[in-house]
C-alpha cells in the first residue's frame, strides 16, 4: 500500500500518548481522521470502540483504506481489578474494529505488547510463544489472536515501555521519572529487577508507516533496539539530563513498590525485532537515542541547562 494524500486512514483510540505520534506521522500526509472516547485534541472525534454500531458507522461512511486500532485500557492495576472492563475494551472493542474494518477490506493495524510474554526468557523474538500473566496482557493477546483470524491483510505490531507525548500524555514509567525530577526530588527509587525495551512512539509511527507501505503484512516485534532494566533506563534519562551531581538513582527491587504496581509483570519484557530485520524493515532506533530525541523534544523542552525542578506539575502519586 502506497500512503499518500488520497490514503483514507481511520485511527481509534488516538487520545493517549501513541495517538499523537500518530495523527504527527499520518495526519497531514493521508486523509486522516482521530477518533477516541476521551476528546481531548481539536483533531478528534468522539467514538467509544465498545460500541459496534458506532465502530460500524464510522467505517461505513468514512471507507477507510487503513484502519490502525490503537484504543486500550493500559492500566495494569486497573485491568487487574476490572477484568471485564479489560476485556470489553481490549478485546471484545478490537473485535469491532477488526470486523468492520475486514468487511470494508481496509488493512487492518493493532498495536499489541511485550507484556504479553511470562518473563521466563531473558529476551523474546517475534516467533516466541506468548503466555500472558496478567488480565491486561490476557486481553491484549485475545485481540492479539482475533487479528490474524480475522482479517486477511493485518499488520500486528507489539512495542515495549512506550515514551512519548510529554508531561500531558505521558503516563508511563518515563513520563513519571520526569514528572518526580521536575518537582525536585533528589532520590528516584527504581527497580532493576524488570528488563524491557522502551519504545519511543514517535519512531514506532514513523516504523510502521515504513512497514505498511512495504505490503509485508503479519506479525512484529517494533521497540527500539536494546534492552535493559528500569534502574539503566532512570540512570540514562538522569545522565542526558547532565543531573547526576543533584539526583541519585536508588536501585530497589519489585516489591518496594508492589502496594502500588501489584499486577503481575514478567521479569523480563525485552523484544528483539527479528522479523522487521530480517525484512529489511527495521528503523528502530537504539533506546538511548531514541530517548534523548524524546528528553530535547519540543513534548519536554528537557535539557542539561534548564531548571526543570522549577516547572510547576501537578504531585505524582
Amino acid at each position: 500500500m502506497k500512503l499518500s494524500q488520497d490514503t483514507r486512514v481511520l485511527a481509534f483510540g488516538c487520545g493517549g500518548m501513541l495517538g499523537q505520534a500518530v495523527q504527527r506521522t499520518f495526519g497531514s500526509k493521508t486523509t486522516f481522521i482521530a477518533t477516541d472516547i476521551d476528546v481531548n485534541e481539536s483533531w478528534i472525534q468522539h467514538l467509544d470502540v465498545r460500541k459496534r454500531d458506532d465502530v460500524e458507522a464510522i467505517v461505513a461512511d468514512f471507507r477507510p483504506d487503513l484502519v490502525l486500532n490503537l484504543a486500550a485500557l493500559v492500566d495494569l492495576e486497573y485491568c487487574e481489578l476490572h477484568p471485564d472492563e479489560a476485556f470489553l475494551t481490549n478485546a471484545v472493542g478490537h473485535e469491532n474494529v477488526a470486523l468492520a474494518a475486514t468487511n470494508q477490506g481496509a488493512v487492518l493495524v493493532y498495536i499489541s505488547t511485550a507484556g504479553i510474554f511470562d518473563g521466563t526468557k531473558h529476551i523474546y523474538h517475534d516467533y516466541d510463544q506468548p503466555n500472558p500473566i496478567s488480565v491486561y496482557a490476557r486481553s491484549k493477546y485475545a485481540a492479539e489472536r482475533f487479528t490474524q483470524q480475522c482479517s486477511p491483510r493485518h499488520y500486528v505490531f507489539r512495542a515495549g515501555w512506550m515514551m512519548g507525548g510529554g508531561a500531558r500524555k505521558d503516563k508511563k514509567f518515563v513520563g513519571k521519572l520526569l514528572q518526580q525530577i521536575r518537582q525536585g526530588v533528589d532520590v528516584l527509587y527504581v527497580v532493576g529487577d524488570k528488563l524491557g525495551t522502551p519504545t519511543y512512539t514517535l519512531n514506532l509511527a514513523e516504523n510502521m508507516w515504513h512497514v505498511i507501505e512495504s505490503d509485508q503484512f503479519g506479525l512484529y516485534n517494533m521497540a527500539s533496539s536494546g534492552q535493559g532494566s528500569r534502574h539503566d533506563v532512570a540512570c540514562e534519562i538522569v545522565d542526558a539530563l547532565g543531573l547526576q551531581e543533584r539526583i541519585r538513582v536508588e536501585k530497589v527491587t519489585s516489591a518496594y513498590w508492589q502496594d502500588a504496581y501489584f499486577a503481575p509483570r514478567p521479569a523480563s519484557e525485552q523484544l528483539l525485532n527479528l522479523k522487521l530485520t530480517l525484512n529489511g524493515l527495521n528503523k528502530m532506533r537504539s533506546w538511548q537515542n531514541n530517548l534523548r530525541l524524546y528528553l530535547d523534544s519540543p513534548d519536554w523542552h528537557l535539557s542539561s541547562d534548564v531548571s526543570i525542578a522549577s516547572v510547576q506539575v501537578d504531585r505524582v502519586g
